[in-house]
């Protein structure tokens, strides 16, 4: 005898779905207690990822001090959520301008991503991984994608050449490299 599939969601509104659900994870007690990154699917599936190694924690603080510097009339945020077409996702460090974090005020995600999105990879991420991320990030509005390679350097990827690494137009003077 042959079991039915569960039915799958009709999905109409994808950032909607999102956000009904990023929402629910949020309040979620036994969720709200889980070590480790949490993130969603496009079914709204949660994906869960082991606590990061402390070299992570110190990337991010040194590109968020970078971003900061550099770009003082904005806001930085760690593990930034945003809505995507395929669910809520974290972006390690973000940079988002005062007009664009003010339009998003109080939201659980942003449905607009920052301007700059970074991903700071681990030993644990696919290339496949990475470039799907990034693609999420210019379709859900970033300007730019920094990727922090485990030694420290960065590639900054701009939504006009999505695939060629280049230079930051928001912020050229940043350095190519971060750490010792």
């Amino acid at each position: 005898m042959a079991t039915a599939a569960p039915e799958l969601p009709v999905i109409t509104d994808q950032t909607a779905f999102n956000l009904k659900r990023w929402e629910e994870v949020c309040v979620d007690p036994f969720l709200s207690n889980v070590s480790g990154r949490i993130e969603t699917n496009a079914l709204g599936q949660i994906i869960m990822t082991p606590p990061p190694a402390p070299e992570h924690g110190e990337g991010q603080f040194s590109l968020g001090a970078l971003l900061n510097h550099h770009l003082p009339t904005g806001h930085v945020i760690t593990e930034c959520p945003v809505s995507t077409v395929e669910g809520i996702k974290l972006a390690d460090v973000a940079w988002i301008s005062r007009e664009r974090r003010e339009s998003q005020r109080g939201m659980k995600a942003f449905v607009q991503a920052p301007e700059i999105c970074v991903e700071i990879l681990s030993p644990g991420n696919t290339r496949a991984e990475i470039d799907l991320k990034r693609q999420l990030y210019f379709d859900s509005g970033a300007d730019e994608v920094w990727v922090c390679g485990l030694d420290g350097s960065l590639r900054f990827f701009l939504r006009e050449a999505p695939d060629v690494p280049g230079t930051s137009l928001w912020c050229p003077a940043i350095p190519g490299r971060i750490g010792a």
